[in-house]
């Protein structure tokens, strides 16, 4: 991946040398720390709450893995469609107080999700959710671009994306256990409530935005926006990169608890859920991001994280239960190694628009998640969990490609200074 942009910084967000903005020891870091950890927590819980949900969902209602794998796309795709709109939103009224209306519109929908009266209605509630739960991702990206020292950023990104592998597998847990003990109903019910409880400690925590400048909600200005960023090579390559591997990531989790529940392993619905324990190698592998980038570089993070991907994808077509969970390991943690890196690498590139450009990001990352959920689905359904890992596969060869091209074109643009020097 070539280096960051060299355009020049404008008024939109806090100058590098600005004196108070946030880093590690400095007061409300810790704070907006926590804040932003419970945002990304309630966001995964919410958005993926019906994943580890699926077989209970498809035999409740009497549909397919692919008709039940909507309720995961459905939201996910929701957002990706939405998520430009509402950073557009942020740049005018802020990215507080959209991320705190999000949530709270997303909270309210999760509470009313257990109450679904068939599939096309789950689908749909699951769909509002997900818009409403758009509002937080790129704002949240675009608030700790203008908030925290750019040498402390990929770490505070770090933590927001490890509140979501916490979220992610908290939710997934939560439900279950749940559902075993009740049915997926209540399930939904407790991951709400588990939700309600995050959004209340994100509103008590989050610090006031210091350096956040209002924009206007222009359409021309906000398409001649998302025009220069999709012009962008490095931009266009980092969207596609975390596209790519939220793929992977989507079909994955997507499948995995049909298989699961299937011979040779029979594993019940609570057990299935704890198998999300992996998670927390996410948190681990996304808050380490940035020590990764200061060791490797940026696309030595990256071809690091694709490398534990893809033999997690190899190692978990064994029909050895262990074997299986330590694939699943290996792709939860370079799954969130690369999201970290990559999302990083946006806000760092982008000098104006942050959350028109985070949003672009986001838009990517969870049509990736869809696609992956849904293709996911068909995969396994056509050619069982080998489909499903063959998808992986393909995905994870495209983010090698989109790398190595990246890594080329860099060495290029490097040996032409030089020599535009010497004219």
């Amino acid at each position: 991946m070539p280096p960051a942009s060299t355009k020049a910084p404008t008024t939109v967000g806090a100058a590098p040398s600005s004196p108070d903005l946030l880093s590690p020891g400095v007061a409300g870091y810790r704070r907006m720390s926590f804040a932003l950890f419970a945002a990304g927590m309630a966001t995964f819980a919410l958005l993926y709450s019906t994943q580890a949900l699926l077989p209970a969902v498809s035999a409740d209602f009497g549909v397919t893995a692919s008709a039940a794998s909507w309720t995961v796309s459905a939201a996910t795709g929701a957002l990706a469609l939405c998520v430009l709109p509402m950073s557009a939103l942020s740049e005018r009224y802020g990215r507080t107080a959209v991320m705190k209306v999000s949530l709270a519109v997303a909270v309210v929908v999760g509470l009313l999700v257990p109450f679904a009266p068939n599939v096309e209605w789950l689908v749909a509630l699951r769909a509002v959710q997900g818009a409403a739960l758009a509002g937080l991702p790129a704002s949240a990206m675009a608030f700790l671009a203008e908030e925290v020292r750019p040498k402390a950023l990929v770490g505070a990104i770090g933590l927001f994306v490890a509140g979501n592998s916490i979220g992610g597998m908290s939710g997934r847990i939560l439900t279950g256990w749940v559902a075993q003990a009740f049915d997926w109903r209540v399930a939904l019910g407790a991951v709400g409530v588990m939700a309600l409880a995050c959004a209340l400690v994100f509103r008590a925590l989050l610090p006031k935005a210091r350096h956040f400048t209002p924009g206007t909600l222009d359409p021309r200005t906000l398409a001649r926006t998302v025009r220069t960023h999709l012009a962008d090579p490095l931009l266009l390559r980092l969207y596609a990169i975390g596209a790519l591997f939220m793929t992977v990531f989507g079909a994955v989790y997507t499948v995995i608890g049909y298989r699961l529940v299937a011979e040779p392993f029979g594993l019940p619905q609570g057990v299935i859920g704890s198998i999300f324990l992996v998670y927390l190698v996410g948190t681990v592998s996304s808050a380490a991001a940035g020590q990764l980038v200061a060791r490797l570089g940026r696309r030595g993070a990256l071809y690091l994280a694709v490398a534990t991907t893809a033999a997690g994808l190899l190692l978990s077509l064994s029909d050895t239960l262990a074997a299986v969970l330590l694939g699943l390991v290996l792709i939860t943690a370079g799954f969130f190694a690369g999201h970290a890196v990559a999302s990083s690498s946006v806000s760092r590139t982008a000098k104006t628009g942050r959350a028109q450009a985070s949003a672009l990001y986001q838009s990517a990352y969870y049509l990736g998640s869809s696609a992956g959920g849904t293709l996911g689905a068909v995969a396994f359904r056509t050619g069982g969990w080998g489909g499903t890992v063959l998808l992986g596969l393909l995905a994870v060869l495209g983010v090698v490609s989109i790398t190595l091209y990246g890594t080329h074109a860099a060495r290029a643009e490097a040996r032409l200074v030089p020599a535009g020097a010497r004219h």
